[in-house]
């Protein structure tokens, strides 16, 4: 797959004319106008070669995984695991295929975690840190957690333009904090945090950490190990992979120490009425019969992004947010919310007198999907004072004439509702 042309002064630009070609979807017609798709914060589009790899296993090679004998189950079986091993294992930097554990998604991984980890590791008068711009997914997990168990949740402060307030955060390290759960880029505000600074604040107290990289998989690569994360979650839609499938990466340490999550066929060596003994990692977490048309689709877009240029991938999609920014911020009547130093390609925004529902519902019979709403995180609504936002995500297939068509769309909602 040739991403990357050279131009006559022999640089390198980045085809997204090329790139739009492997989304079907994006040739769609929404109220007789071309789709702009500008909600890949929800959900990124898929290639062709996903759609492909998916309809393939379906039509030959379907069968259950582990355990069958016949010709079908053993050739899916090398399928499905040679996705987590050679696949997902090095995209996330090489990591061993026992911490690499198959979920529903970024919110099932989260909830192993708090559930498994918070069984074995925290106690009454405990803490757990979070941040003050987590989506749902990684706040309420760790307050049922902390009901529970008697614990106290902890969050780190926001500042106004939107990032994490980090003198707050290494106050609020203390020998009483078993586990700091933080996300990577913030799916409201599009701030990216530091991770691996936070990440080495914490471990020099001995205080491992949970990433919720939602967010992050779609704009960046991501190596867990030069991270030196202790848990890393994602899901594979946001990677323009299947709904349904998602990652926990976890190190061998602490996975080996925790709990089964769930209970059933595949998660066991051995059951007896008297005593079950447990399978080995990662199958420990992975009961009953997986997603493996997912895991299939979630390893064919990772080897998609993987043959991207992703120098240029980041350079066109901040070019994207430095032009829609601009352009925004001509419109007196819009105001952004989040204006973080460093942003992914996310812009989230308030029209004076119009709510973001009103707007979504206006901009869609211009043929825009954006997102409008409380994005699954109220609390970075409440603390700045907005019910809700207009959110436009972007992705490396989306161009500046979608930016263009999108701040045309803004001027007109304007216009209408004076």
């Amino acid at each position: 797959m040739q991403t990357a042309l050279k131009n006559s002064s022999n640089k390198a630009t980045f085809d997204v004319s090329r790139i739009r070609a492997d989304f079907p979807i994006l040739e769609t017609l929404v109220h007789g106008k071309p789709l702009v798709y500008l909600d890949n914060g929800a959900s990124t589009q898929k290639p062709q070669v996903v759609i492909d790899r998916i309809s393939n296993f379906y039509a030959h090679q379907y069968a259950n995984v582990h355990r069958g004998v016949h010709f079908l189950s053993q050739e899916a079986t090398i399928h499905y695991e040679k996705a987590r091993r050679d696949t997902i294992c090095a995209y996330l930097g090489g990591v061993d295929e026992k911490e690499v554990i198959f979920t529903r998604g970024t919110t099932e991984s989260i909830n192993l975690v708090a559930s498994s980890f918070g069984e074995q590791f925290v106690s009454a008068g405990d803490e757990i840190i979070v941040s003050g711009m987590e989506h749902h997914s990684n706040i309420v997990p760790w307050q049922m957690l902390c009901e529970k168990k008697q614990a106290t949740l902890r969050v780190i402060p926001v500042l106004d333009n939107g990032e994490l307030d980090f003198f707050a955060y290494k106050k609020l390290l203390n020998p009483k904090v078993k586990l700091v759960c933080v996300v990577h880029i913030s799916n409201a505000l599009g701030t990216i945090n530091p991770v691996q600074e936070m990440i080495q604040e914490a471990h020099a107290q001995g205080i491992p950490v949970l990433v919720d990289g939602a967010q992050a998989v779609p704009h960046q690569k991501v190596n867990v190990k030069e991270l030196d994360c202790d848990f890393y979650a994602f899901s594979g839609h946001k990677l323009f992979g299947p709904t349904g499938i998602g990652i926990l990466y976890g190190k061998e340490k602490w996975l080996a120490a925790m709990p089964p999550y769930q209970g059933g066929g595949d998660m066991i060596r051995s059951v007896s009425f008297e005593k079950t003994t447990y399978n080995d990692l990662p199958h420990k977490f992975e009961a009953g019969t997986p997603h493996i048309e997912g895991a299939l689709g979630l390893a064919c877009a990772i080897e998609y992004v993987s043959a991207l240029d992703w120098d240029l991938v980041a350079k066109h999609e901040h070019e994207l947010l430095v032009h829609v920014t601009d352009e925004l911020q001509k419109i007196p009547e819009v105001r952004i919310i989040g204006t973080a130093e460093k942003k992914a390609a996310v812009v989230s925004f308030v029209v004076d007198g119009v709510h973001p529902h009103d707007i979504g519902t206006f901009l869609d019979r211009e043929g825009i999907a954006i997102r409008a709403g409380h994005h699954c995180a109220q609390l970075v609504m409440e603390r700045f004072c907005v019910p809700a936002t207009v959110r436009a995500s972007f992705a490396f297939y989306n161009t500046h004439d979608e930016v263009e068509i999108l701040v045309a769309g803004i001027k007109k909602v304007v216009g209408f509702f004076k």
